[in-house]
């Protein structure tokens, strides 16, 4: 399995299963099956509301002799009501509990959006909390700290932008192990990763299949399917593979993780496999004349009526 290595030295497996949107009982058969197929890294958040079920799974591998804790590479992420520094390593202590385990490889804050504490989804805008009244570096040095406990041994960030990442590292001093951005053909964000790169920060790709399940609200009336792109298609023809397929070793032969989601069966074996598939530098060129810089998850659903967040400043 082919592994990115992190500021530390450490491995990072590049390859992973997904899990939002999997409903728990999907989700603990499709954390079993792919253990038990060769996959090492499983990616969870609280927010996805099943990580008892990933638990559950990845227990059963290791009582079942599938697999070591210590073959395994487990993330999971603080959700945005846990900002305030005291709220966040009982948030991770309230995840090891649901996931069953003693640690996670990786801690990532999930949003550079805060809430009040015990709102999981806003419903009016004063249950918003701005990044002045609560700002990131503390929630981030909240997050470092974590690392000396042993309940995580690495910390990162999600959906955040260069400017961001800035921020917390000009103030805290420590900088991230893992973004996890969207990133896929139509949104290849070669700047932010550039900007990652300078600074030795590894690159998760969410949504690397263009996110056909997310929620009708989330979609847009026009948008285009990955899975069906011309370009993609005739690749995956030429080399016998699925759309899918190049869709993930497209993101591997960038240099950046990628963690489908999936619960088939049949898929999680195939999305395995397009570990194995190499495409050339035609390939690569040709995907590289589809970037749009279109977001199927473009954080809108923060920006609702007297929020104090925007589409622009959310990616700025």
């Amino acid at each position: 399995m082919k592994t990115l290595t992190l500021l530390d030295g450490t491995a990072f497996p590049a390859f992973g299963l997904g899990t939002w949107l999997s409903a728990p009982d999907a989700v603990y058969r499709a954390v079993r099956v792919a253990i038990e197929r060769g996959y090492r890294h499983i990616d969870a958040a609280w927010i996805y509301l099943n990580e008892e079920e990933v638990g559950r799974g990845i227990g059963e591998a290791i009582a079942a002799g599938d697999v070591t804790r210590e073959d395994l590479w487990v993330t999971t992420k603080l959700w945005n009501d846990c900002h305030a520094p005291e709220h966040v390593q009982p948030a991770l202590e309230r995840s090891l509990k649901l996931l069953g385990l003693d640690y996670v490889d990786l801690y990532l804050m999930h949003w550079p959006v805060a809430l009040q504490h015990k709102v999981v989804r806003p419903k009016t805008a004063e249950q918003y909390l701005s990044l002045d009244e609560c700002p990131l570096p503390p929630t981030w040095e909240a997050m470092a700290k974590l690392t000396e406990s042993g309940l995580t041994k690495q910390v990162g960030v999600s959906n955040f932008s260069a400017s961001k990442i800035a921020q917390i590292v000009d103030a805290v001093g420590v900088t991230p192990a893992v973004n996890q951005i969207e990133l896929h053909p139509y949104l290849q964000q070669d700047a932010l990763l550039a900007a990652m790169k300078a600074r030795g920060i590894v690159a998760t790709a969410y949504a690397p299949l263009g996110s056909g399940g997310r929620p009708a609200g989330m979609k847009r009336e026009d948008e285009t399917s990955l899975l069906d792109d011309p370009t993609i298609a005739g690749i995956a023809a030429r080399h016998g593979k699925s759309a899918a397929q190049v869709l993930i070793a497209w993101a591997l032969a960038r240099g950046t993780a990628v963690i489908p989601k999936s619960t088939n069966a049949d898929r999680i074996a195939a999305n395995l496999a397009a570990t194995e598939l190499e495409l050339s530098p035609g390939d690569m060129q040709a995907i590289a004349g589809l970037d749009e810089g279109a977001r199927y998850v473009d954080g809108g659903f923060w920006c609702t009526t007297g929020s104090p967040y925007t589409v622009d400043s959310l990616w700025a």
